[in-house]
């Protein structure tokens, strides 16, 4: 079993024997870490969608917090519809318009649309030529080197002001394993793919590690302005320009785990402009940023992933016929393993986490059951902060009210497990017990086998 996907600029590989990522040439260069285990396998499930780790935000909306943080961005609407952006391209009365559709995937200036139309990005100075182009990319789905074969579909454009660009740069902010931290990432060579910089000129990537106890220094951001050229257009104006660009990354306060913007140009007047933008946030600031949060856009996720974060659970669709229900990404992993090892293939799973509730797990068996391709459930549960004996209340819940027609297979161990033993041995329903892991993932392979 091995399948690949594109996660943002990460390749995932689910094969067999765990999940793992595969940087791109650029990130492998830049973080010095070409493939990475990933322990937290929210990212596994990519058969349908591109899966996240954090929030991530449309372009237009990055803009915008740019934009209310006082970094200097193009200005621009969002429209809808055809006529919306037609609208919009009158009200900015600019000398060029661009037009961009919106979607959470890279590549988008080299995609192309099942209306016919190349391009996502598309420069234009006539107006009517904005709703036209619309009108061929609103509805339709786009594909790029980064979105599942069948593309995404287009539900927004950005209508944007074209500014003259000087110079394109490239700068980011990331998170860095080797680092232990946040690093700061450049290069004077911007507006085109970071990979192909790092692959064919390395050294005009600029890497500056920030410390966390102290933040980006003006010392590093001066040194990083000027490894990017900012001179603005006199030599007397590049003090200045260097200060904008100390502006801009030292303005937005969110809790990003990833702030990339490219192009960041500089105009002929020595202007720093965030040209393109895109921002991740950590999940776990979500009670810090309430307002960033809403903006959560959730029309590309999978809707069974999306429907299991409302009740505080991890759900990640996969191509076997397994449904895996745990507690622990760890464990799911190994659950996967073992499943695969015995000749079986997961479905997907079902992280409950550590302070589950009853209610929790029958939204569980819901979520799972509502998988068509689900021919047996594995419930593989290792209690410790977690009570077996909910658990277990919650399963023979689920399994009469939802009247579970599938196999379902149980494996419980640690805090209350005796009692959690008892409530399914006397609840009358048809599960089967199993002693370990590796018992449980033979028993719930050959379930499916004898039907």
């Amino acid at each position: 079993m091995a399948r690949e996907c594109c996660a943002d600029q990460a390749i995932v590989k689910w094969c067999g024997s765990g999940v793992l990522i595969q940087l791109p040439e650029a990130d492998q260069g830049l973080l010095g870490s070409g493939e990475l285990r990933l322990r937290d396998a929210r990212a596994a499930g990519c058969s349908k969608v591109s899966p996240r780790r954090w929030l991530n935000l449309q372009e237009y909306q990055s803009k915008k917090l740019m934009q209310d943080s006082g970094v200097t961005v193009q200005r621009f609407f969002v429209a809808d519809t055809a006529s919306e952006a037609l609208e919009a391209a009158k009200r900015l009365k600019a000398k060029e318009i661009v037009l961009k559709a919106q979607i959470l995937a890279g590549g988008r200036g080299k995609g192309v649309f099942d209306s016919g139309l190349k391009g996502g990005v598309h420069l234009t100075k006539e107006p009517a030529a904005v709703g036209e182009l619309a009108g061929k990319m609103l509805g339709f789905n786009l594909t790029t080197k980064q979105t599942p074969k069948e593309g995404v579909k287009v539900k927004t454009v950005m209508v944007a002001e074209a500014l003259d660009i000087s110079r394109e740069t490239y700068f980011a902010i990331l998170m860095d394993r080797s680092c232990n931290g946040p690093v700061m990432v450049g290069s004077p060579q911007g507006g085109v793919d970071i990979e192909e910089v790092a692959a064919t000129t390395p050294e005009l990537i600029f890497k500056e590690v920030i410390d966390i106890f102290e933040g980006v220094r003006d010392d590093q951001a001066l040194r990083m302005a000027a490894n990017l050229g900012f001179k603005g257009p006199s030599q007397s104006s590049a003090a200045s320009v260097q200060r904008e660009f100390l502006w801009v990354i030292s303005s937005l306060k969110v809790d990003a785990t990833q702030v990339e913007v490219n192009p960041l140009g500089e105009t002929p007047e020595g202007q720093v402009v965030c040209f393109d933008a895109k921002i991740n946030f950590d999940d776990n600031a979500e009670f810090r940023q309430k307002a960033v949060f809403a903006m959560d856009d959730t029309t590309e996720s999978d809707p069974l992933e999306t429907e299991a974060a409302k009740y505080d659970l991890k759900y990640i669709g996969l191509d076997g016929n397994i449904a895996c229900f745990v507690n622990g990404a760890g464990l799911a992993m190994a659950t996967c393993d073992i499943i695969d090892l015995h000749g079986g293939k997961p479905a997907n799973f079902l992280d409950l986490g550590g302070g589950v509730k009853e209610n929790q797990v029958y939204v569980a068996f819901k979520l799972l059951t509502a998988d068509p391709k689900v021919e047996a459930i594995l419930v593989n549960i290792f209690g410790g902060i977690v009570n077996c004996a909910i658990i277990a209340n919650g399963i023979t819940k689920a399994c009469r009210e939802l009247e579970l027609k599938v196999p379902l297979v149980v494996r419980l161990e640690g805090t209350n497990v005796q009692e959690a033993k008892r409530i399914l041995s006397e609840s009358g329903l048809p599960i089967t017990s199993a002693s370990d892991l590796d018992d449980a993932a033979k028993k719930a392979v050959a379930a499916i086998a004898k039907k």
